[in-house]
């Protein structure tokens, strides 16, 4: 059915945006761990389901199959907050289907969000994901001159964030370097400002912008490698990203199990999580959960 109450290059609450169909193959799974560094044994066949398991996340990016969904004023642009849910694992030759449709829109300071929902579902009909992407845009009167964020801007007193100081069970990943060849293994092969420095800046940025997904996959990758299927059935993650990840940052993800509460039979660990650069500076910070199998 269609409709004449908006323009058909309106981005409003409700807008489908459609998907697609993808197959999980060694060459896909390959490409994610050039993009991350995540190279879990479970993908490479050794894992508790008697097959390869591809990450959590494979689809990381089916969000930005289309950027139809974007508003007109792409300088400056931020990924602002990213919440996912897994609800089963997904294996090697699976195919996946996504679709995805607004479902929010709303002003912050001087900024405005769009919120996509994309569901990924399995060739029987079920769903094994679903997140929630918040891109931020200038407002037309925010537009100015030069960088819209450098790198002076997360040495700002504004830009501390206070986590992990409640107590609890210590989880980590080991830091890495997110090279040039990482970012473009993640989000190319087409050149844009999370691969190219020159596109950077011709978005407001001084430097690549890592792709803010990036930093989520590594807090996925933590919960996986801690609590393993139990964050494959039932994980969830709610994480915003504060700070700007460059080109050739180190970073890693840290979290703290700050509660356990009951869910059916079994518990579910809360979970304090961030991700810090080699300073001390915080990109990443939020929660996320499991189940304890």
């Amino acid at each position: 059915m269609t409709t004449e109450l908006f323009d058909r290059k309106e981005v409003y609450v409700g807008r489908d945006f459609g998907g697609v169909t993808c197959d999980v193959t060694p060459d896909l799974v390959a490409t994610y761990i050039a993009g991350t560094g995540d190279d879990n044994p479970w993908y490479r066949g050794n894992s508790p389901l008697g097959g390869p398991i591809a990450p959590a996340l494979i689809l990381h990016s089916a969000v930005y199959h289309t950027l139809a969904w974007y508003l007109p004023n792409i300088y400056g642009n931020l990924h602002a907050r990213q919440e996912w849910d897994m609800f089963a694992p997904v294996m090697f030759g699976e195919r996946l289907t996504t679709r995805s449709v607004i479902i929010d829109r709303y002003l912050k300071r001087d900024r405005e969000y769009v919120v996509n929902e994309v569901l990924v579902g399995n060739a029987s009909g079920q769903i094994v994901s679903r997140s929630r992407t918040h891109q931020s845009f200038l407002l037309p009167e925010q537009a100015k001159e030069g960088f819209v964020v450098d790198r002076a801007r997360e040495k700002d007193s504004s830009r501390s964030f206070k986590i992990g100081e409640r107590g609890g069970d210590p989880i980590g990943s080991p830091m890495r370097t997110i090279t040039e060849a990482m970012c473009m293994a993640f989000s190319g092969p087409a050149r844009n400002y999370h691969n190219d420095r020159q596109k950077a800046v011709e978005l407001g940025f001084p430097e690549i912008v890592v792709q803010g997904m990036l930093s989520v996959c590594l807090v996925a990758e933590m919960m996986t490698r801690r609590f393993g299927l139990g964050f494959l059935y039932g994980g969830k993650m709610d994480l915003r990203l504060v700070n700007v990840l460059w080109g050739n940052d180190v970073t890693g993800p840290k979290g703290l199990i700050v509660e356990r509460r009951r869910e059916g039979i079994r518990s579910r660990a809360e979970v304090e999580v961030w991700c810090d650069k080699a300073d001390g500076t915080k990109t990443v910070v939020g929660s996320a959960s499991a189940i304890e199998l």
